[in-house]
């Protein structure tokens, strides 16, 4: 399987990479970065692309199945509306490029309590933006919507504060299902998620990711 990667300098983008060029399954992977990256592989092909400037590379958008976890923070952004361009705008156009090249399975890491009606700018952005690529008609789309992550040497601070919240109340057996997640189970679960793929909408939440995770080989 040729598999595409965006974000993949994030936490979960690594872990995912890593896998991914492990993995016998999948025999090329491209990935489309801002800035290049220091790995080298023989079956990794690194893209630098300006997303601003899709006709430098819409036509490099070819394969089997697109990973996204492509995203950021309202404060690395700097505004709602740069955080919109990246998280919304960024995606929903590689999505869109990546099916009109035939792309046949779309796995979107989204986020836990995401809703297009959502009163709050963040969970409302995401969902959003899976009802747009639900629209896109890829034959398959999963939809990965995973409580707080826990990142390697995270230095996001309200994550790391709910992250310990969330374990707090979990000794009390509470907010099971928002269990704090390494972001190397959600890698995992999005590689199984495509094993084989499959056609049809589907949405992994909760334990449900742990439980994809832990098929993976």
């Amino acid at each position: 399987m040729h598999a595409l990667v965006i974000g993949a300098t994030g936490a979960t983008g690594k872990d995912l990479l890593d896998l991914l060029l492990e993995d016998e399954y999948f025999h090329q992977v491209d990935v489309f970065v801002r800035r290049d990256l220091p790995i080298k592989h023989e079956k990794l092909k690194v893209h630098v692309i300006d997303f601003d400037q899709s006709g430098q590379w819409k036509h490099s958008v070819k394969g089997d199945v697109l990973f996204s976890c492509l995203g950021t923070t309202l404060k690395a952004a700097g505004s709602k509306e740069a955080q919109w361009k990246i998280d919304y705008d960024y995606q929903y156009q590689f999505a869109k490029i990546a099916r009109e090249n035939h792309v046949s399975h779309y796995v979107l890491v989204s986020s836990g309590g995401s809703s297009p009606n959502s009163r709050f700018f963040y969970p409302r952005m995401k969902g959003q933006l899976e009802e747009s690529v639900k629209d896109l008609g890829f034959p398959g789309v999963t939809i990965i919507k995973p409580p707080v992550l826990v990142r390697k040497n995270s230095d996001r601070t309200m994550e790391v504060a709910g992250m310990k919240a969330v374990k707090f109340f979990n000794k009390f057996g509470l907010l099971r299902s928002q269990e704090p997640l390494p972001t190397e189970i959600l890698a995992q679960a999005m590689i199984q998620s495509v094993k084989p793929p499959r056609s049809g909408i589907f949405t992994l939440e909760g334990e449900a990711i742990r439980e994809c995770a832990g098929k993976f080989e």
